[in-house]
């Protein structure tokens, strides 16, 4: 049985400091966001997953925002290089976990940035966005460390939200969803579904026909239904108000932890 391992880190009490980029600044409840990251984690653990608990990095907002601190790739973690400043000192606890958990360690290196929820990858592909975090030269570096994997790294152009995955997601049949008036080029994919509902954009997948969801897009949950998926919605209102997600919160770890 494939093992199903996430890192997640708990907010830090300066949460409602966290950037904002493409909307507009919102009052953040910060004891009902650790309410809901509590929610969120439990998911994890109903549907088969394990966690580990990386470092709490207090003094960074956005920290709770793990995914953004590496690609994992088989057994190799490429530790990020944020694109902004602010975000940079977050991937040192994370760097340190993945090593912990035995993965083989490479970095995003000057003059490239890269945030990891820039990245989407399924079935030997992986999409980069362009023109938010992510520059051109971290393109370059994926090409380069994904070589031994024969996966293709495809650059993808972003301009309407902070994150390729605040946009698209994929589907366990690898159908790509997005909410069409926030991606910038659909045609990029073979297979894209639009949904109603920005937050429909989003899934986390948990094995077999189970996906992890927002509870603010019923309208999508319903579609996804409709279409056979076990969908288990979380309320994750007050990290939406900072540009989060679902897939924001964890780093997805599958049969390479030692």
């Amino acid at each position: 049985m494939e093992q199903k391992v996430a890192f997640i880190r708990r907010p830090s009490s300066r949460l409602e400091e966290g950037l904002v980029t493409h909307i507009e600044r919102s009052k953040v409840d910060y004891e009902l966001a650790l309410k809901q990251w509590d929610e969120y984690v439990k998911a994890l653990h109903d549907n088969g997953w394990e966690t580990i608990e990386v470092e709490p990095a207090d003094d960074c907002p956005d920290s709770v925002f793990i995914e953004d601190t590496m690609l994992v790739y088989g057994d190799l973690a490429i530790i990020s290089r944020p694109g902004a400043d602010e975000r940079k000192p977050e991937v040192v606890a994370a760097e340190k976990a993945a090593r912990q958990a035995g993965y083989r360690i490479a970095h995003i290196t000057e003059p490239a940035t890269l945030d990891a929820g820039d990245i989407l990858k399924y079935g030997g592909k992986v999409w980069v966005g362009q023109g938010g975090r992510t520059n051109a030269d971290a393109l370059k570096q994926l090409k380069e460390l994904l070589k031994e994997f024969n996966a293709e790294v495809i650059g993808v152009p972003l301009s309407l939200v902070l994150h390729l995955k605040s946009a698209v997601t994929a589907l366990p049949d690898g159908t790509v969803i997005g909410y069409r008036p926030l991606v910038d080029d659909e045609s990029v994919w073979d297979k894209f579904l639009a949904v109603p509902e920005e937050s429909g954009a989003h899934v986390v997948l948990l094995g077999g026909n189970k996906i992890l969801m927002s509870a603010s897009c019923p309208q999508t949950k319903t579609i996804f239904e409709e279409m056979g998926y076990e969908c288990i919605a979380v309320d994750i209102s007050e990290y939406e108000k900072l540009e989060g997600c679902v897939t924001c919160l964890s780093v997805r770890l599958r049969g390479h932890v030692e």
